[in-house]
């Protein structure tokens, strides 16, 4: 039965509402109406649930009638649980009875042997090298992890023991990961940004029994802890000859060779002790809020979510017509895994490996050589493109700014009619796309590509419609290493600007105690829900909760076509002195939005009486060291130009606190207050920062996330500034230099 609550009798069955209208969403209800054998509360305010704390087979309650519980059901050998926090243990599978979630489980081999089945002779892996791509097949690729697996089994590789891996993407990494798991270890990517102690607590976590280096400067890091590593017994640099031999270090082509007196049939063996239900791939957290966290994602997690997900989004079987990708994003990150590796196994697809130096700016050069048909980009990945687009745009003569400016407007207009459902295009919309959109297309190496994405970090909605209106849709879509990557995506034919979209197919979503306006925790079910956190006990009771849902943290709602808001984090509310609960992000978005010199901005007020705000301008980034500048970003200087400044540095504008600037940035932050809910969510004082936040300060996570507390750490000093006035400031905000 689909789109309907089940209820217990015929009688309450005319009682029913249809899912878009009652408490539980799900994109394709099917198949049992059971949560892990306990009911959940249905509530009366649209799509929204509460856990049931009652007994099991205790009936829930919807305006005095009984309904049963909807959900996946959670089936496995008896006694198992749902999750787990010992490396060796095995969890209950979300089965259904039909649908995505009744589909047979597999390991990571199965997919794997699956895979070389269908997409023998198809490219698999391409690797530019002195000038030319070197690409393996599908066939190659698992010969390859076949090696590699016999080769960690000679280097005394533990069942149920680490692989880490640390450098950039590459066919290297991708063989490292999966003969790892198939010698029955787990893959555990390491942050090529980790210092030598981030990198110790990851390889200490797992075990790790190898650590695969892709360069000598990411050699020397784990030189540095090595004799703290008990369970180490070898170190694999990929990237480049070694510099200084030393005992247990090989070189990737020393270690290929390794293996080859290592008989196939123990290989075997130790494969076919392999369960899809056992961990096999550990996931770390970037430790925004503390230490990271192993998230242990099982081969079911792995090869399930990536079929639904492919399925979801429509990508096409190689045998059809092959899908092309660019690796580039930090493979250590459940996003890029899922995407470049997962995924593109299950359909066959081909993937480039990009250059180290992707972020750094090399990344549009491969886009335009691969021209990818699907593309995964973070929030900044996506604002790089629109500045550079910008500061060449400014540098065209007038008449193409002003044929540039016509294409845009026709091109938002059009584009937001079409996501409200209308489908006809006008005529200057087919001629702005000859003159304009497919133009822009080819220079950013997207001319083929059909499916544009985001995710990993919330991104502006500026961002967004500066996309939209060159007729690149930009699709979010949410999840969480916890979920195996994705829990909602958007579509090219049903996505609405602000919304990650809606759930996967066999995956469910519960509001967990809205409040008036739908807006609660979000709260996940389904195959994609990760075994635990690696002996973490108590961390991983937090987060899953009794009635088998993961909890994730964040605030949202659903509107009432089904699709998910995302309105802020748990953790990062502010709740003023007056009790008030603001999240940030809106506001820090709008304010951003309203003042384009603005690169990052940061809500302070927990537990005081009034709202003051940190802010960074956009400056000139080293590309080598991701070390921000003094030097002012050309769209910033396009900016002090307009108003008048003759400001060219961050440091110009706050020692003489200009006039012009400071003014734009006041009457920006006004105007963001005037459509502010309450006088309580309006900014009342701020200032500027010397130094904008980055990845290499410290203040930003690997996928460029705010880690909120090390800012206000950092800033602890300006931050008490702004509450030394015992007075609440009224009227407009107040700035300090």
């Amino acid at each position: 039965m689909r789109g309907t609550v089940l209820c217990e009798s015929d009688a309450r069955m005319a009682l029913a509402e249809p899912v878009s209208s009652v408490a539980y969403c799900n994109s394709a209800l099917q198949g049992s109406c059971e949560v892990a054998g306990e009911d959940v509360l249905l509530n009366s305010s649209p799509r929204t649930a509460e856990p049931h704390n009652s007994e099991p087979g205790e009936d829930s309650k919807i305006e005095g009638y009984q309904v049963n519980s909807l959900g996946p059901k959670a089936s496995s050998s008896p006694g198992s649980s749902m999750w787990t926090t010992r490396r060796d243990g095995e969890v209950k599978l979300r089965m259904e009875e039909k649908g995505p979630g009744s589909e047979a489980p597999k390991t990571v081999h199965q997919l794997l042997e699956e895979s070389v089945n269908k997409y023998s002779d198809y490219y698999a892996l391409a690797s530019k090298k002195n000038g030319k791509w070197i690409k393996l097949t599908y066939k190659m690729y698992y010969n390859e992890c076949w090696k590699a697996a016999k080769s960690f089994l000679k280097l005394g590789l533990e069942r149920f023991h680490g692989v880490g891996i640390l450098g950039f993407n590459s066919a290297e990494w991708f063989i490292a990961d999966i003969g790892a798991i198939l010698a029955g270890g787990f893959a555990v990517g390491i942050y090529t940004t980790n210092s030598p102690e981030a990198c110790h607590y990851v390889a200490e976590n797992c075990s790790a029994n190898v650590i695969v280096v892709e360069n000598h400067k990411q050699l020397q890091k784990i030189l540095e802890i090595e004799h703290r590593l008990p369970h180490l017994k070898a170190i694999v640099q990929y990237g480049e000859e070694i510099k200084e031999q030393r005992p247990k270090l090989y070189s990737w082509r020393q270690f290929m060779e390794l293996g080859m007196d290592v008989p196939d049939e123990r290989l075997r063996e130790i494969i076919a002790t392999q369960k899809p239900n056992q961990c096999c791939t550990l996931i770390y957290t970037s430790g925004t809020t503390g230490q990271p966290k192993g998230v242990m994602l099982s081969h079911d997690n792995l090869t399930w979510t990536a079929a639904v997900a492919t399925r979801f989004i429509m990508l096409r079987d190689a045998r059809d017509k092959q899908e092309e990708v660019v690796s580039y994003l930090p493979l250590s990150h459940i996003a890029a895994q899922m995407c470049d590796i997962w995924a593109a196994m299950t359909l066959g697809v081909q993937v480039y490996f990009a250059q180290p130096d992707a972020l750094k700016g090399s990344l549009v050069e491969t886009l335009r050589e691969v021209r990818p048909t699907a593309f995964l980009g973070v929030p900044r990945v996506w604002e790089k493109m629109e500045e550079k687009m910008k500061s060449v745009g400014m540098k065209a003569s007038a008449l193409r700014r002003k044929v540039a400016a016509w294409a845009k407007g026709v091109g938002l207009q059009t584009n937001l009619k079409k996501m409200d459902g209308l489908s006809q295009e006008p005529v200057n919309f087919r001629l702005a796309r000859q003159l304009v959109y497919r133009k822009v297309r080819k220079a950013i190496g997207l001319d083929r590509c059909t499916k544009c994405y985001t995710g990993a970090a919330p991104i502006t909605r500026e961002t967004l419609e500066f996309f939209l209106s060159l007729n690149i849709p930009v699709l979010e879509l949410y999840g969480m290493s916890e979920s195996s990557g994705p829990h909602t995506i958007s579509l090219p034919h049903a996505f609405k600007l602000g919304s990650c979209g809606k759930e996967l197919s066999g995956c469910y979503t519960l509001i967990h105690k809205p409040d008036k306006d739908g807006i609660g925790e979000i709260c996940f079910s389904g195959r994609h829900v990760f075994m635990g956190y690696l002996n973490m006990e108590d961390k991983t009771k937090e987060a899953i909760d009794q009635d088998g849902w993961l909890h994730s943290g964040d605030l949202g709602k659903h509107d009432k076509d089904g699709f998910l808001f995302i309105t802020g984090r748990i953790k990062e509310l502010i709740i003023t002195a007056g009790g008030e609960n603001i999240p940030p992000v809106p506001i820090e978005d709008a304010v951003k939005n309203a003042v384009p010199i603005i690169s990052n901005a940061m809500l302070v007020g927990d537990k005081a009486k009034f709202l003051s705000m940190l802010l960074t301008l956009k400056c000139v980034v080293d590309a080598e060291t991701g070390e921000p500048g003094d030097d002012l970003a050309p769209e910033a200087l396009e900016f002090c130009q307009r108003l008048g400044s003759k400001a060219t540095k961050v440091s110009e504008i706050i020692s003489s606190k200009d006039k012009a600037i400071y003014t734009a940035i006041q009457k920006g932050i006004s105007s963001v207050n005037e459509g502010a809910v309450s006088n309580a969510q309006k900014v009342q004082k701020w200032v500027l920062l010397e130094k904008d936040f980055s990845v290499f300060g410290g203040e930003l996570g690997p996928t460029m996330k705010l880690k909120r507390p090390v800012v206000a750490q950092k800033y602890r000093d300006q931050i008490a500034q702004f509450y030394t006035d015992t007075e609440t400031p009224s009227g407009e905000p107040s700035s300090r230099p």
